[in-house]
């Protein structure tokens, strides 16, 4: 299927929605929200079922093979009255008068033009982690989640969990002392689904078009090429041309923790420290390391956050018999060191852990607010329905935290060390990055350009 023109989708999509998005189409606040599903197949599992006590109104994939699984068909099954689209532009246009929010769970080229075409339309959306494949792209549905007024949320699924609540409480009560070191580590993109194992030496082997794929929507916005099972339905994240690699697949969950904390805000460079040799550069590395540097904030003294991937990992802590796990953090403290285990904080501890007895009291303190839901599109819903002002993991927090990751995306995707300047949305000294930090577009895929005119 052809992409449908743009000045046909705008107009009929604005006689088809609101004029604006409400809280819900009457007062009565447990009316069911109408839910669109962006992205169905395997990651998009998560976005169906956490909509199991709402109404979906339709589904969206460009994937309709019969894979058995977690595939879009085989969801589909199971909601058997559910409509079905392979292009969501078609759906907004078709079913938009009866949809009040898009949860997009698409490869992450595709985030930013599903969630441009749903608030456009006055939708209020679910992304799923990364926000989008580049910083332009970022900040401009930053931008166009105030213009359009919509609520807002990433996937990042820890930011709603007790773990990250904990980590800001014990910094903010001064139990952490001055932290200027923190480390944050993932066995990704070696050894996990999502991404080529061994990776691939050459370009990606193509194959004929299979039934059920549409595959001219699945490249989206980007430059058309041969279809390859190389990309889809699993492999695609280690590709730069469609994924974010591991930093981009794990960043938004497991630095999620020290940028809130640590108001960490934009770095001011991001240094390239080590990598594994990789000749084949249209796929990400299969190991990296690099230091994002910050300045200091306000009384908050610079910091320095490690990031490793693909096995490589910081010292172990004393007393750490079995080593690091496969995903974690660290922070360092000038009076304490706090470790987590896991790819999001789940139960952060001091370490040794014989260090939290003399402080339980203190750490037993709760002044934060707790998550209404527990997980973001749950959150999501709640903001709808007027329950709370927003998600936790909402746009303006969202992309922040998104566009750190993009900056470090940079860094390893060139081999380069990246000095940011975040005010101009640029590198210093190299104008090479700026066909990353907004990257051109296919024809019909232009989104926000009206949203950077004065």
């Amino acid at each position: 299927m052809n992409p449908i023109p743009r000045r046909h989708f705008l107009k009929t999509a604005a006689l088809s929605t609101l004029a604006g998005p409400n809280i819900l189409r009457a007062a009565d606040s447990k009316q069911k929200i109408r839910v669109a599903c962006v992205g169905i197949g395997n990651m998009g599992n998560g976005a169906v079922s956490g909509s199991r006590d709402e109404e979906i109104v339709a589904f969206c994939d460009v994937d309709w093979r019969e894979l058995g699984g977690r595939s879009a068909a085989e969801i589909a099954k199971k909601h058997p009255h559910v409509p079905k689209f392979t292009d969501f532009r078609e759906m907004l246009d078709k079913k938009g008068g009866e949809i009040d929010a898009v949860l997009i769970s698409t490869p992450d080229h595709t985030h930013f033009a599903a969630a441009m075409a749903a608030m456009e339309a006055k939708k209020h959306i679910f992304v799923q982690k990364p926000l989008a494949h580049n910083i332009w792209q970022v900040r401009t549905l930053q931008k166009a989640a105030k213009k359009y007024g919509v609520q807002t949320v990433m996937g990042n699924q820890g930011h709603c969990w007790e773990g990250i609540r904990l980590v800001k409480e014990w910094f903010e009560a001064g139990v952490l002392g001055e932290v200027k070191e923190v480390h944050c580590w993932t066995d990704r993109p070696k050894g996990k689904v999502g991404f080529i194992n061994p990776p691939p030496t050459q370009a990606a082997k193509t194959t004929p078009v299979p039934v059920g794929v549409s595959w001219d929507l699945w490249q989206g916005p980007t430059a058309e090429r041969e279809f390859s099972p190389e990309y889809l339905p699993q492999f695609w994240r280690g590709w730069w041309d469609y994924g974010c690699g591991g930093l981009g697949d794990i960043g938004c969950h497991c630095l999620d923790a020290p940028f809130w904390a640590l108001q960490l805000g934009m770095p001011d460079k991001v240094e390239l420290v080590e990598q594994e040799k990789w000749d084949h550069r249209a796929y990400t590395a299969p190991a990296s390391r690099i230091i994002f540097h910050f300045a200091a904030r306000g009384e908050l003294p610079p910091v320095q956050v490690h990031w490793y991937e693909g096995g490589l990992l910081p010292a172990a802590l004393p007393d750490m018999p079995k080593g690091l796990p496969d995903n974690g953090m660290i922070m360092k403290g000038s009076k304490e060191t706090l470790f987590s285990d896991g790819m999001r904080v789940q139960s952060p501890q001091l370490w040794p852990r014989e260090r939290m007895t003399p402080l339980i009291d203190i750490l037993r303190r709760k002044p934060l607010s707790r998550s209404v839901a527990g997980e973001p599109i749950g959150e999501l819903f709640a903001a709808i329905r007027g329950d709370i002002p927003h998600a936790g993991s909402h746009f303006d927090y969202a992309c922040p935290l998104t566009e750190l990751v993009n900056t470090g995306v940079m860094a390893i995707r060139s081999g380069k060390t990246v000095e940011w300047d975040a005010a101009n949305m640029k590198v210093k000294g190299d104008d090479s990055f700026d066909a990353w930090i907004k990257e051109p577009v296919r024809e019909g895929w232009s989104y926000g350009e009206d949203l950077w005119q004065a």
